[in-house]
């Protein structure tokens, strides 16, 4: 049996993960950062991660039951991300691998989102829909890489919502008991018009956040606003996802990432699912935001293909693509 300590630290949250080959899970410990306000502060996240990180790292292992000693590889995610914060991660993990003379696997956040939800829904080849506070991605393996059929042109999904709570006065923090703030917000609120831009097979959002907030200033009800902007921005990307169904002719769609937790979102992709007669999987609400977990097990799919790296040239890569990696299973 091998087994795999994974070290997530992209964005706000300090994660380590532990699992076996088996597969299962054996340990999920996390710290999350919340600003006092506004947004992501990189440095100040990247403090309180060197504080917290020896507690998470003696959490998981009581979890697990296990020494270091009984790890035998440690994974990390080397980007893309908030470089304070991977530059984290990163020292930790390849201090553990010198100190313990543990091989070092490389991981790309963006693809430990997809393998986490395919490992816990059983999705075999789907088009990936991966959403987030830093991505939005319309994906699919081909020709040993995930390949990227449509995107964001600038602001991901996750950082449109979280900068209109933010400027309307709702947030953070963004999300309580699962809930996003802009969707506690949409209720009772009634459609006014607002943008809808669809590329091709890209999305947009930053016009929309910019309408959004015009329309708040104009004195539009802020229900008003959170609706309308929610359902503009999760219809335009349900219409460019299915646009990558029917080019590629895939039976499965998959959703992963943090903003995946929305069941509204969630509603509108099983309304596409049904329309075209496709199975949807949603990753579970606790993997879709960023963990340790979902780390330590794609280091486990990289493990078993040989993939490994000196802990001297584990360097971030803030920019790192998840269709630059080459996925061997």
């Amino acid at each position: 049996m091998v087994i795999v300590l994974g070290v997530e630290s992209t964005a706000h949250t300090f994660g380590i993960g532990i699992v076996s080959d088996e597969p299962r899970i054996l340990a999920d410990s996390r710290f999350n950062y919340v600003p006092a306000r506004g947004g992501i502060h990189p440095r100040e996240a990247a403090d309180s991660f060197i504080k917290n990180a020896p507690s998470v790292l003696r959490e998981a292992l009581s979890q697990a039951g296990l020494s270091i000693d009984s790890i035998d590889v440690v994974a990390v995610a080397l980007g893309p991300g908030l470089g304070p914060c991977l530059r984290v991660g990163a020292t930790i993990a390849r201090a553990l691998s010198i100190y313990y003379s543990k091989p070092l696997t490389p991981v790309n956040h963006a693809v430990a989102h997809i393998e986490i939800g395919r490992m816990l829904t059983d999705a075999r080849d789907p088009l990936v829909v991966y959403i987030s506070g830093g991505n939005t991605v319309i994906t699919a393996k081909q020709g040993g890489r995930y390949r990227v059929f449509g995107e964001t042109l600038d602001i991901a999904l996750g950082n449109f919502m979280d900068a209109l709570v933010r400027e309307l006065g709702l947030a953070p923090p963004y999300v309580v008991g699962g809930i996003h703030a802009i969707d506690r917000c949409s209720e009772g609120g009634r459609y006014v018009e607002l943008p809808y831009v669809v590329k091709g097979q890209d999305t947009s959002y930053s016009g929309l956040l910019t309408a959004a907030l015009r329309a708040y200033r104009s004195g539009v009800r802020v229900e008003d606003i959170c609706f309308s902007a929610r359902e503009v921005a999760y219809s335009s990307l349900v219409e460019v996802a299915e646009r990558g169904l029917a080019q590629l002719g895939k039976t499965e769609i998959l959703l992963v990432g943090g903003v995946a937790a929305s069941r509204y979102l969630v509603e509108k992709f099983k309304a596409l699912a049904e329309y075209r007669g496709v199975e949807l999987y949603v990753v579970p609400p606790r993997y879709a935001v960023d963990n340790g977990v979902m780390i330590a097990w794609t280091g486990m799919l990289m493990f078993k293909y040989g993939v490994t790296i000196e802990p001297e040239n584990a360097v971030v890569k803030q920019r790192w693509r998840l269709d630059a990696v080459d996925i061997y299973w």
